[in-house]
């Protein structure tokens, strides 16, 4: 068993810094967050879209099913976040053009449920 001397020259005990964590700031955190949500919605969107694209060209009751419940879901996504979300939701303008485009891909799955039908 060895035994270590100790330093006499340190009269202070060292800070062992390695321990602390870090503080970020909210605000940059916040920021991240609603980057990140604003991200996730847009890709959401972006589904919806390939999926229309899918049920234009191969018309079939799986495909439309697939697209209203991506539609629903984007819908429900641009709804107006309430306190303290407000940070995590498209901008208000983005917002509103893409509730129209969901009316108009409402209106296209009718159109296209009518094709099946026939």
């Amino acid at each position: 068993m060895q035994l270590h001397e100790l330093d006499r020259r340190e009269t202070t005990p060292r800070e062992d810094t390695s321990e602390k964590p870090q503080r970020r700031s909210t605000k940059a955190v916040d920021q991240v967050a609603s980057q990140y949500a604003v991200d996730e919605i847009n890709a959401y969107i972006a589904i919806r879209d390939n999926l229309l694209v899918e049920a234009e060209a191969t018309t079939t009751s799986a495909n439309l099913r697939r697209l209203s419940l991506a539609n629903d879901f984007v819908r429900s996504c641009l709804k107006p976040a309430r306190s303290p979300y407000e940070a995590q939701s498209l901008p208000e303008g983005d917002a509103d053009r893409e509730r129209k485009r969901c009316a108009a891909v409402k209106i296209r799955i009718a159109e296209l449920d009518t094709q099946i039908a026939l």
